[in-house]
């Protein structure tokens, strides 16, 4: 019986430095889903941010390919208005 005590005792201990542990790992759990939570906005968050920029892009470059073409058109329609008064001089000429 004199055994019984000491074991039940160093059992005691045992049992409360587990529950301790216990306690510990649940509150490192719970301390790790709110991290991961934040994180997982923060993602969502950036993501959106992505999209968005990657359409900014788009309608740049697409803004950019028509202004170029709105260029090259004007360039074009001033080489074929100089070609026309080049040919109406040349009509011109032929006529006198």
């Amino acid at each position: 019986m004199a055994e019984i005590v000491p074991k039940l005792a160093s059992l005691e201990e045992k049992i409360g430095k587990l529950m301790a542990y216990c306690d510990a790992l649940e509150a490192e759990s719970n301390r790790l889903k709110e991290q991961n939570e934040a994180m997982q906005l923060t993602l969502e968050r950036q993501q959106s941010e992505l999209k968005e920029q990657e359409e900014k892009i788009r309608v740049l470059k697409l803004a950019r390919s028509v202004s170029v073409s709105s260029e090259k058109t004007i360039d074009i329609k001033q080489k074929i208005n100089e070609f026309v008064r080049e040919i109406d001089k040349c009509i011109n000429l032929l006529n006198k």
